[in-house]
């Protein structure tokens, strides 16, 4: 029961490292989503920061912006990842896309 009570802070410690690395790979996934979403709204003359909003989740707070060019169209999407470990900060992921611009 001593080695256990012991041993339960690192349990917690690695779980919670492990819950982190996860939300880490869960934003840059939703930030490649957005990425590409918006590029491909502003790519067809459409609102990519709008399309790039939508295409995250609501509590992730991404800035999304899409700029269309002659040939193609770059959108970039910004967001924090919270720190479930306390003492440590957020995280920002950053993820970009390009598409041909549909003339």
């Amino acid at each position: 029961m001593l080695e256990f009570a012991g041993f339960l802070p690192i349990l917690l410690l690695v779980g919670m490292a492990a819950i982190q690395l996860g939300l880490i790979g869960y934003g840059i996934n939703q930030a490649g989503s957005a990425a590409r979403a918006a590029a491909r709204a502003a790519s067809q003359g459409d609102d990519g920061g709008a399309a790039g909003t939508a295409a995250v989740s609501g509590w992730l707070s991404p800035n999304v912006s899409a700029a269309e060019g002659a040939d193609v169209t770059t959108a970039t999407v910004t967001l924090q990842v919270p720190a479930v470990i306390p003492l440590l900060p957020s995280v920002t992921v950053q993820r970009e896309a390009t598409m041909p611009t549909d003339d």
